[in-house]
């Protein structure tokens, strides 16, 4: 099959290998098997016309592929990832630069009444004959004014310190408050170019994807599709062969566990969209944060955030609304909904469906609500 199907399928799984990496300047790529050009061309030799009867792809061709495609849209889960929890900070980060210039607002007009406030004062002391109220009460010839007057200087005094003070702490306030404000602009602005990073990284791998896929016939993809479920499979009855789900505790679901289950439940069949969060479209932890806030608990967007901050349970203990998280680095994570079952956004080009709970290397178990 050197000139076949399975050559054509290297040169792709070679090509979708180097566009998901930056290319070094000046490095070339080769024909897996380049014929060399003869001494002498004759004018009246044949072109080789393509060969349109090659065999179909081998189960080792498809299996690269399979292991190509497993690898792509796991980058793009990770970068998916990153995607979220930019747009998480910049949401928290908005919230509080809107909170920062409402007081800054406030405390600018705050300022303005103690400027309106010290001028009244100024003003009134002007009227007074220009004299400040300690000479005017020395040239009282009253005993009883001059005491009443003599309070009323103190209550003066005290008045005007505490005005001057007031003053000074809104302008120090409205400072800190710009300061603030200034700097998290700056992280808005950071979160901004993490998030466009992150898009360009998911966008690039799920082309890349595409393309290979692109390159198998109808026939090929279906095989395709066998494969990728026996390896689920495979790797289902492994997991369950190693006997961690026997004698295990798994308890009932609590009332919120099986709102969560229900939700998550009913979406089966709407499509994976990286970024998504409902209602026609999620991606893997979109799907499993809004399946919780619909059951009344706030948990982190993200899966790797959702592993990070929730109550780390045993595989053996976990009970249907548990979440699973996958890989090393907790970049997929799904439902368990009981019985060796979870449900899950598995990826682009798929929808929301359940599949065996190790189909995939489990990092560990979460449990929200704890």
């Amino acid at each position: 099959m050197g000139s076949g199907k399975r050559s054509l399928l290297a040169v792709a799984v070679t090509v979708v290998c180097a566009v998901t990496v930056l290319a070094v300047p000046g490095t070339a790529f080769a024909s897996p098997s380049p014929t060399p050009a003869p001494k002498t061309a004759s004018p009246t030799a044949p072109t080789t016309a393509p060969d349109l009867t090659a065999p179909p792809a081998t189960n080792e061709d498809l299996e690269a592929v399979r292991e190509k495609l497993d690898e792509l849209y796991h980058d793009a889960a990770v970068a998916t990832d990153a995607y979220n929890a930019a747009e998480e900070q910049a949401k928290k980060q908005s919230a509080e630069l809107v909170e920062l210039a409402k007081k800054i607002v406030e405390g600018r007009e705050e300022l303005d009444d103690l400027k309106d406030r010290a001028g009244a004062a100024a003003r009134s002391q002007y009227r007074g004959g220009g004299l400040p109220d300690e000479a005017q009460l020395l040239l009282s010839d009253d005993p009883g004014d001059f005491l009443d007057g003599a309070g009323r200087v103190i209550q003066g005094q005290r008045a005007t310190n505490g005005l001057l003070g007031e003053m000074t702490r809104t302008q120090q306030d409205l400072e800190q408050y710009t300061r603030d404000a200034s700097a998290q602009w700056q992280k808005l602005e950071n979160n901004r170019k993490a998030r466009a990073t992150a898009q360009k990284t998911i966008e690039k791998q799920i082309a890349a994807a595409e393309k290979l896929e692109s390159t198998l016939e109808k026939e090929e993809k279906e095989r395709l599709a066998r494969l990728q479920e026996q390896a689920a499979q495979k790797a289902q009855t492994t997991w369950l062969g190693t006997g961690i789900l026997d004698g295990a505790t798994t308890g009932e679901a609590t009332a919120q566990g099986t709102r969560a289950v229900q939700y998550a439940t009913a979406q089966i069949g709407k499509p994976y969209v990286w970024g998504a969060e409902g209602p026609d479209t999620f991606d893997c932890s979109g799907l499993t944060s809004q399946a919780w806030a619909g059951a009344g608990v706030t948990i982190p967007r993200t899966s790797q955030e959702q592993w990070r901050q929730l109550k780390q349970v045993a595989v053996k203990d976990m009970r249907p609304g548990d979440l699973i998280i996958y890989f090393d680095d907790a970049s997929h994570v799904a439902m368990y909904v009981g019985d060796g079952t979870m449900v899950h956004a598995p990826r682009p080009g798929r929808t929301v469906t359940l599949a065996g709970a190790g189909s995939m290397p489990i990092l560990g178990v979460v449990r929200p609500g704890a």
